[in-house]
């Protein structure tokens, strides 16, 4: 496969993924701020360490991983 195409097909699963954050924004789900993740804010910075949300979308990715190559 080209670089170029590779790239082009990049692009467009970030816009898709950036257009199903936007909806998940809009219809109030706290995609990012579920209860468990870590923030930790000092006086001059905030680290924010969303692990629940990372074990949520990797369910999710596992299971669409797994029910599209049960298919085959």
């Amino acid at each position: 496969m080209h670089f170029g195409r590779l790239l082009i097909y990049a692009g467009v699963i970030l816009i898709v993924l950036g257009v199903i954050v936007l909806l998940l924004h809009r219809l109030h789900l706290p995609i990012g701020r579920l209860p468990g993740d870590l923030v930790w804010r000092g006086k001059h910075s905030t680290v924010y360490f969303p692990w629940v949300t990372c074990l949520v979308l990797s369910a999710v990715v596992t299971f669409l991983l797994w029910l599209f190559s049960s298919r085959r």
